[in-house]
């Protein structure tokens, strides 16, 4: 009975001091994870009837890489956090002077886009609507005015033309009457003479 139990003891000692003089050893072989550590707890510990005997340097040194593996962890955890909430914060306060600006340059965009006349405003699309139909307006009442006053223009100067025509015509029936009464007085002149001298001869 005495040997079963301190067969057990004498190994997992001669055990304990074979892993602790491998420790340095497997420290430069191992893979610095946590995973590769744990594999190596279980590759380096040995099974004596159904047992498991692990070195208890290795588990202390788990145990010591693990604590500060989780406040590595949380460390920059929280740091990670601290970061998010900074552009979240970062992210709402330019979120905010966008929806400023947007609303400032909608504002001075209406402002540009208004025009006021005679105290009403006007969109400057409207207004140039407007202008633009005035001009045509004003263009074809122009263009009417002077179509109308060239008629009226070319009618004056054909009567015009005619009445020179006619007064041409009246100045030489004139002169033509004027010579046919002058001849017609002479001629009625000479009659006279030719009658008084018949009658101073009678």
């Amino acid at each position: 009975m005495m040997k079963k139990i301190i067969l057990p003891i004498i190994s997992a000692l001669i055990l304990s001091f074979s892993a602790q003089g491998q420790l340095t050893n497997d420290s430069t072989k191992v893979d610095p994870s946590l995973k590769g550590q744990y594999q190596l707890l279980l590759t380096k510990s040995k099974t004596i009837n159904g047992y498991k005997l692990v070195n208890p340097g290795r588990i202390s040194a788990f145990w010591k890489n693990l604590n500060d593996t989780l406040s590595t962890t949380r460390r920059q955890l929280t740091s990670a956090n601290q970061k998010l909430n900074a552009q979240e914060k970062a992210i709402t306060d330019l979120k905010s002077q966008i929806s400023g600006k947007e609303s400032a340059l909608a504002g001075t965009n209406a402002k540009i886009n208004e025009i006021n006349f005679l105290g009403i405003a006007f969109t400057k699309s409207t207004y140039n609507t407007i202008v633009w139909s005035l001009i045509i307006g004003l263009a074809a009442a122009l263009a009417f005015l002077i179509l109308r006053s060239a008629k009226h223009i070319h009618e004056a100067k054909y009567r015009s033309n005619l009445y020179e025509e006619i007064a041409q015509e009246y100045q030489s029936y004139k002169t033509k009457a004027n010579d046919k009464e002058k001849k017609l007085a002479r001629e009625l002149q000479d009659e006279r003479n030719k009658l008084e001298e018949l009658r101073s001869r009678g």
